[in-house]
């Protein structure tokens, strides 16, 4: 049987269905152009290092099985028999494989959907189906591509509260490296990306590997290999025992997993990842945000609220959103969770004074909710305690003050889309903040672990809430950045990046959650003179400039700022929309740089690119490295000049006085003069093809 060839944007998956068993995949990565033929699969070598879709110890895979489970009172270990296997595939142009097998003495069938995008992106799913009378527990199934042996480093990313997205690289050997998660959520320490690649791999160099499970509850990424030789990178949805039994009949499907490669480093490897997002169809143009909640927290008094808003719309701000405190008891953060009512005592004349304003000025209009949790003080709590996710005889401990709800009740979940959808209603809301602010411990549905049923609750809420109002746009925030995952993306508009406005850290933290999610997703918000989190004091310049490669927003009391700062943002948030649709659109580009004191990144298009060159500390030497352009075409002519204000205390290079006309080849190779900036300062410079 003639191998079966998925290809597209220079990669390829290559499966040998020729048996026994599940096909076996023989080869992921680079395209092999004119060689996917008939005699290809001889040319790989010896099937046994090859694994099969689902690898197993029958198919002399003595890792990690794919598939874990089990029947009380037998075991059969799992040998599949392929059933059927359907092909719709163009050359270049990606494919679908869909492979059904059964094992009749194991009582099982699977079925296992392919895919590779026009962008080359793979994405997997597992289906399993139990045939037998007795019930199949479902203990682990996950999602795995083979690695070749020279993907020698692993690199894979942790965090905490306002610091998430953290990098960490180490030597791949032989063994397991396993991330996993039981938090409930994607969790600030998510990995997000588990990466494989080749020795010293970059963003602009290095073949690499990355595998990202697409599910919002517990979940694992690994990376394993054997003494023989294979290596495997693998993911999906971490099960607690007995949170999956399936009777006869029944059917366990895991998460979407997604698999990228790069023969280019981790900019070509994330674009593909952008790109698919982007496929789903393209965004409304993301209006420049204000949230007041750092600057007004829980004090909502309609004067003051309104004055900020005159002011957001003055520096021309798109969308003004209220944050935590507009609902039935809540002036402080341990009160009210779940009680989805206008307080009255606060908003006499209900949202409409605030929202009418918002909508004069001409902004948009947006609410905060954290519909997934509950206070033990609130009136939900006290009328129907049952309804909170766990065990009625034991409750979960608390943290923040709150507790789940166990959305996968019938009832709570009618309740809260009855809420949401009023509320969305009767203010015409054009958008929702969804919060989800802490871990979820000991879960306990209907008397099994929890997490599954309350992750597909959550999607379906979702879902439904934007069946009834399709214009209606959702971030998904979860204390900042824990929950950042296609899972959700599928489902909201942007993610909150972090909890942190610290520009700062905000440089690396919208860097490495810039691999797997497009800027125009990415919240990205202009914050105090003196940060909230860290106390840090940065200067407006360095804070707009930072937030200006995401979707751009402001946290920060409009009221307090003096005349010449608001003026100034207003002319960062004018900047902002005159680039934004290159912003919002191109392929994201990092150099690598040996300074670490400074970075270089852009996002280009083929006629116009705006790159970002950020001194974050003092640097060692006396004059910088060159600024070598990434990702421009080397046979363009290009038009260069500054964008935006010039940094205080910057010595520029004469380049930068003037805008000046330089080749392609020149900019990426030689680069250009580096200006001399202070710590915490940035400089823009905008690229313009000639040639077009």
């Amino acid at each position: 049987m003639s191998p079966v060839v998925l290809s597209a944007a220079g990669a390829a998956l290559v499966l040998d269905a020729s048996g026994p068993g599940l096909p076996r995949v023989r080869h992921f990565g680079a395209g092999l152009g004119s060689a996917a033929g008939p005699d290809l699969v001889p040319a790989l070598g010896s099937p046994a290092a090859a694994p099969p879709l689902l690898p197993a110890q029958g198919d002399a895979w003595y890792g990690r099985p794919g598939l874990s489970g089990g029947r009380t009172g037998e075991h059969w270990p799992v040998r599949w028999t392929l059933d059927r296997l359907d092909v719709t595939a163009t050359p270049g142009a990606g494919g679908t494989v869909t492979v059904a097998a059964s094992d009749d003495m194991a009582g099982l069938e699977l079925v296992t959907e392919l895919a590779m995008d026009a962008g080359g992106l793979v994405t997997m799913r597992h289906t399993v189906r139990n045939t037998a009378a007795s019930p199949y527990r479902v203990e682990g199934l996950t999602c795995a591509l083979p690695l070749p042996a020279r993907a020698g480093e692993l690199l894979d990313f942790t965090g905490r509260w306002a610091l998430e997205k953290v990098p960490q690289r180490r030597a791949f050997g032989q063994g397991v490296w396993s991330r996993e998660n039981r938090r409930g959520r994607t969790g600030h320490d998510g990995t997000g990306l588990l990466v494989a690649g080749t020795e010293g791999f970059g963003f602009r160099s290095g073949e690499v590997w990355a595998v990202h499970a697409g599910w919002s509850g517990d979940h694992v990424h690994y990376a394993e290999r054997l003494a023989e030789g294979p290596g495997l990178l693998a993911a999906g949805e971490l099960l607690e025992p007995g949170e999956i039994v399936l009777a006869q009949g029944e059917t366990y499907a895991t998460p979407r997993v997604y698999f990228t490669w790069s023969g280019g480093g981790l900019d070509d490897a994330g674009a593909r990842l952008h790109d698919h997002l982007r496929a789903a169809g393209p965004l409304p143009v993301r209006p420049v945000t204000l949230n007041n909640w750092e600057a007004t927290y829980f004090d909502h008094g309609l004067d003051r609220l309104l004055e900020l808003a005159d002011r957001a719309a003055a520096a021309g701000i798109e969308r003004f959103v209220l944050d935590d405190g507009w609902f039935l008891h809540r002036r402080h953060d341990r009160a009210g969770l779940g009680d989805w009512y206008v307080d009255e005592s606060v908003w006499p004349g209900g949202l409409h004074p605030l929202a009418g304003r918002v909508r004069k000025l001409g902004m948009q209009f947006g609410l905060w909710f954290e519909p997934e949790m509950v206070n033990p003080d609130s009136d939900l709590a006290r009328e129907h305690p049952d309804w909170i996710l766990g065990r009625a005889a034991r409750t979960p401990p608390p943290q923040r003050n709150q507790q789940v709800l166990d959305l996968a009740r019938p009832e709570a979940y009618a309740y809260l889309l009855e809420r949401l959808d009023a509320l969305v209603s009767e203010y015409a809301l054009d958008y929702i903040k969804w919060d989800h602010n802490r871990d979820i411990a000991e879960p306990v549905h209907d008397g099994v672990p929890g997490v599954h049923a309350q992750t597909l609750a959550t999607y379906r809420l979702l879902d439904e809430l934007r069946r009834r109002h399709p214009g209606l746009e959702i971030e998904s925030c979860s204390s900042g950045g824990a929950r950042i995952d296609f899972g959700v993306l599928a489902r909201t508009d942007r993610v909150w990046t972090s909890d942190t406005n610290d520009a700062l850290d905000r440089q690396a933290i919208q860097r490495w959650t810039g691999l797997l999610v497009p800027p125009e997703r990415l919240g990205c918000h202009v914050g105090a003179p003196r940060d909230h989190v860290t106390g840090r004091s940065l200067p407006l310049a360095f804070r707009a400039a930072t937030a200006l490669f995401g979707h751009m927003g402001v946290e920060w009391d409009l009221t307090s700022a003096s005349e010449a700062e608001r003026e100034e943002l207003a002319t960062w948030i004018a900047l902002h929309k005159r680039l934004r649709p290159v912003l919002h659109a191109g392929r994201v580009v990092r150099a690598d740089r040996p300074d670490p004191s400074a970075l270089l990144h852009g996002v280009v298009l083929p006629e116009q690119a705006v790159f970002g060159f950020a001194q974050l500390t003092s640097r060692v030497t006396v004059e910088a490295e060159p600024l070598r352009l990434p990702g421009l075409d080397p046979a363009a002519l290009y038009e260069v000049r500054v964008a935006g204000p010039v940094p205080d205390g910057a010595a520029l290079p004469g380049w930068a006085a003037a805008p000046v006309r330089v080749p392609g080849s020149v900019l990426g190779e030689l680069g250009l003069p580096a200006p001399k900036l202070k710590p915490a300062s940035v400089l823009l410079i905008e690229v313009t093809n000639l040639s077009l």
